[in-house]
């Protein structure tokens, strides 16, 4: 067990200092099969961490990955929220933000079907503000927002945060989180539909913001 814990440590380092991870990913809460994060729940059986976490699950000529990236969830969830209580979720230090572009943050109570989006972070996601030229460090690394008081309790909530890049290739990012909430409501959840673009040619295309962060906003 100690030669594994070491082994993965030395590949989690190599990989940070190449370059492979060059991209974002969740730190909190812990999202599928990432190496990256703590607290973790056990890996489903046959799984295996994915050291390339970071990287999209697409691009608008191709598809490389389901949404979440996983579709097998962990066996018990990552995190337990209340309905109408504010959540903080963070991101890993090692990250290339691509100038920005439009997060958001979204929860789906049919496996990760379908998700309603909870909170937005348009244009300047990572940054906070319009930069000057293209920029690829991080000013922002988490974010806090209160989720609806109208949440339905579920044990298998699917929490999801996606991100359309400002520059660079033409990409969609999502990373997902098996999540518990405590509701106070009941029946279905509604709101926003999750925006997904870039994703294959069959998919919506948002192009390079060139400076223009309406980009992609109707």
């Amino acid at each position: 067990m100690k030669a594994q814990t070491l082994l993965a440590s030395l590949v989690s380092a190599t990989l940070a200092t190449t370059g492979v991870l060059a991209h974002v990913s969740l730190k909190t809460p812990c999202v599928r099969y990432s190496p990256f994060c703590t607290s973790c729940p056990p890996l489903p059986a046959g799984a295996s961490m994915d050291y390339s976490i970071n990287a999209p699950i697409g691009t608008h000529e191709s598809i490389s990955q389901p949404l979440c990236k996983y579709t097998t969830p962990y066996g018990t969830p990552a995190a337990t929220w209340t309905a109408g209580e504010t959540v903080t979720v963070e991101f890993n230090p090692h990250a290339a933000t691509h100038s920005g572009g439009h997060c958001s943050f979204a929860l789906s109570y049919d496996g990760g079907k379908t998700f309603v989006v909870v909170h937005d972070e348009l244009r300047y996601c990572f940054l906070g503000s319009k930069p000057a030229s293209l920029i690829n460090t991080a000013n922002i690394l988490s974010y806090s927002f209160k989720l609806p008081d109208t949440l339905p309790s579920s044990d298998k909530a699917v929490f999801a945060w996606t991100w359309i890049n400002a520059s660079g290739n033409r990409e969609f990012y999502m990373n997902c989180a098996d999540v518990a909430i405590k509701g106070s409501g009941s029946g279905e959840f509604s709101g926003p539909e999750m925006l997904i673009a870039n994703y294959g040619p069959d998919s919506p295309l948002i192009p390079e913001f060139n400076g223009d962060y309406e980009t992609g906003i109707d």
